[in-house]
């Protein structure tokens, strides 16, 4: 049923490598080891580093035409080994398996975006002759790719967070190192093989599974020039103080939250809701974690919301029925069931849920949680919600900023003003009007503001990120 093979390689300069099998990959529902994986250690993370060093200028050299014709080819493979990485994601990451199925999809479109942008990376034709000086001057910029990147990527989405890093830097021509999350190596390596299938320059791409204490080139070597990092504010803060000179891009955490106007369709709010609050059992830095409902609607909403929270199925992954499997681990379950337990104890209600079984965590739903609680002013990253209720749509908004978290808000309304108010005043890199803030397409510019980060993703977004400008001027003799 898991489709696992019983050891994967590491990918170092586009070539499979097993220097060990060190990585113990564990089944997230059973606890028991699913498989093993090669381990980089400081020596083969130097080496990919430099083979990405030497493959910057052949990178750069490959016609448009034949970074699309990679893209692409990606693109067909994993259409062909769709059920393969959805029930490798399913076991690595103990995703239920329509969610695995899902993320699969998202794969799938985020490298086709990017085999479409990669042969439309344009630039401009500018006018100088803005004074008499400048008389017989003109310029024009195009974009070149910056050179060998560095990608660290999460457990919670293992293919497609990876993905908005490797596909955006085919599609420019940089080579890269990459650390997929230790829990969740597989759908990087999968991606792996899938690109040692072509003709990509030697030294293109390393994949490089590592500890977090044997990764540390990974963030300070003065080779690469662009760290993209995805996951905790607390490590990507502290990446970036000691990544030196070159450009970092950091998707980290958030605090999401919804506001209900007592104008919404309740049943279409409900269920989108429970599906943000819900979804890979609450583990996605734009999971709905605060529930913010107008006060005439409150006791109707509250009472759907428990009612559909607690109809969830918990359980195995692997069964179709499944909605709510396991955390990442048990640690992970046992922190939030304490931040559960602190709420209570500091006069929060319990409406629903709470219970923990191992790494399981039932669907939660809290309501009068008072201000320094862990579960109301941090990232839950996990299956608990918070409910609260407004009069004033405008506090409701203030109610959204009181969070050092920005990264995107829900907010049901019809008012055509109170949307754009929305976008005017909620401090977030995204505002989603008529849904949650859980909501995202893969070519959308996708990132946060306060500690939720710096930079974008989308394809085309990260794609200006992995580029630098270049200027040409040129100065016509007067005749």
């Amino acid at each position: 049923m898991t489709g696992l093979k019983s050891s994967y390689p590491l990918y170092l300069a586009n070539e499979a490598k097993t220097p060990n099998q060190d990585l113990a990959v564990t089944d997230k529902y059973t606890g028991e080891v699913a498989t093993r994986v090669a381990l980089a250690n400081a020596e083969i993370i130097d080496a990919g580093i430099a083979a990405a060093v030497e493959a910057a200028e052949p990178m750069a050299r490959m016609a448009a035409y034949e970074r699309q014709a990679v893209l692409t080819h990606c693109v067909n493979r994993f259409t062909e080994r769709a059920e393969e990485l959805a029930l490798a994601l399913c076991v690595e990451a103990g995703k239920p398996i329509k969610d695995s199925r899902g993320e699969v999809g998202r794969l799938i479109d985020t490298f086709r975006i990017a085999a479409e942008e990669s042969v439309r990376m344009t630039g401009e034709v500018q006018p100088l002759d803005i004074s008499p000086r400048a008389r017989g001057y003109q310029g024009m910029w195009k974009r070149v790719p910056i050179g060998p990147c560095s990608f660290i990527s999460p457990f919670n989405f293992p293919l497609n967070l990876a993905a908005h890093k490797v596909a955006p830097a085919l599609a420019v021509g940089c080579p890269f190192v990459m650390k997929p999350a230790s829990r969740t190596p597989l759908g990087a390596i999968i991606i792996g093989e899938v690109l040692a299938e072509t003709d990509l320059p030697k030294g293109a791409f390393s994949i490089l599974p590592a500890s977090r204490d044997g990764a540390d080139l990974f963030t300070t070597d003065d080779r690469l020039k662009l760290l993209s990092f995805t996951g905790s504010p607390d490590v990507g803060w502290d990446l970036k103080a000691r990544c030196g000179k070159k450009k970092v891009v950091l998707e980290l955490g958030g605090n999401a939250a919804v506001i209900v106007d007592h104008d919404a369709a309740l049943d279409d709010a409900v269920e989108r809701i429970i599906f943000g609050a819900f979804y890979q059992s609450g583990q996605s830095c734009i999971g709905v974690q605060r529930i913010i409902i107008h006060e005439r609607i409150y006791d109707e909403v509250r009472r759907r919301l428990v009612d559909r929270a607690g109809s969830l199925i918990c359980g195995d992954p692997k069964n179709e029925d499944t909605f709510i499997g396991p955390m990442i681990d048990e640690k992970e379950a046992r922190r939030l069931e304490g931040w559960i337990i602190e709420a209570r104890d500091k006069g929060a209600t319990v409406l629903c849920g709470g219970a923990r079984d191992k790494a399981m965590l039932q669907a939660t739903l809290l309501e009068n949680v008072p201000g320094g609680c862990k579960i109301r002013d941090e990232e839950a990253f996990g299956p608990v919600a918070i409910l609260s209720r407004f009069s004033d749509f405008e506090a409701a908004l203030d109610e959204v900023n009181d969070s050092h978290f920005g990264l995107q808000a829900g907010v049901f309304t019809r008012d055509l003003e109170k949307m754009l108010l929305a976008w005017d005043r909620l401090d977030v890199g995204g505002v989603v009007i008529g849904d949650v803030p859980s909501y995202r397409v893969d070519n959308m510019p996708y990132g946060g503001v306060k500690d939720s980060g710096l930079g974008r993703e989308g394809v085309r977004f990260a794609m200006e990120d992995m580029t630098e400008i270049r200027n040409l001027v040129i100065r016509r003799r007067p005749l």
